[in-house]
This record gives structure tokens, sequence and C-alpha cells, in this order.
């Protein structure tokens, strides 16, 4: 599993932006994928995550009802669609393929991706 996150980009608070995770091993089919982030001097914190079928998704509280995450299958990709963003969003977000656990606790995860800059201003 080779994950690589991109879309990352600077927009302005309310503003959308659209995350994408690739696996150029193309074979993270089989994974439940999650999505993190860290902000500067904080600690890495759980997003979101989707089950291997896509049958199920889990977020933060903090992101309840402005992201969405899911599986495209044709693109072979897990995507994370950020709606209404905040300044507190502004964060490094990686992806990561969880081969079990607990999907929001990240030392769970087995596969990381080099991470995508969010930066959003006020």
């Amino acid at each position: 599993v080779q994950l690589q996150a991109s879309g990352g980009g600077l927009v302005q608070a309310g503003g959308s932006l659209r995350l994408s995770c690739a696996d150029a091993g193309g074979t993270f089919t089989t994974y439940d994928m999650g999505w993190f982030r860290q902000a500067p001097g904080k600690e890495r914190e759980f997003v979101a995550a989707i089950s291997w079928s896509g049958g199920s998704t889990y977020y933060a509280d903090s992101v309840k009802g402005r992201f969405t995450i899911w599986r495209d299958g044709a693109k072979n990709t897990v995507n994370l669609q950020m709606n209404r963003l905040k300044p507190e969003d502004t964060a490094v977000y990686y992806c990561a393929a969880l081969w079990s656990g607990d999907v929001t606790r990240a030392k769970d995860y087995k596969y990381w991706g080099q991470g995508t800059l969010v930066t959003v201003s006020s």
C-alpha cells in the first residue's frame, strides 16, 4: 500500500476543498480508510473514516455535517469533501489504511500517506 494524499490548499473560511487519497499499490480496497489531521503544536487527531466496503462512515464531532468521506471505486480513491471550512480546520491532513482496530485511533493504522496541507484563512 502506497498512499498519496492530494487536494490541500489555501481557502477562505466558509469555503470548500476536496481531498483525495490514492493507493499507488492498488490494494487498499480491502482496508478501512481514515483521514487524520495535525495542526502545529497539536497531536494528530481523527477526522473521518470509511469501511472497506464503503458501507460505514465515521466522523469526528468537530466535522460532522460539514465533511463527507466516500470511496470512488472507479478511480480507486478515498475522498474527503470539506465544506464550510473554519480556521480551526487548518492542519496537515493524512490519509491512512487500517488493518484492524479502532478506526478513530491513529496507532491502529498500518499505512500512512505523506500529508497535504489545508490552510483556512479567516
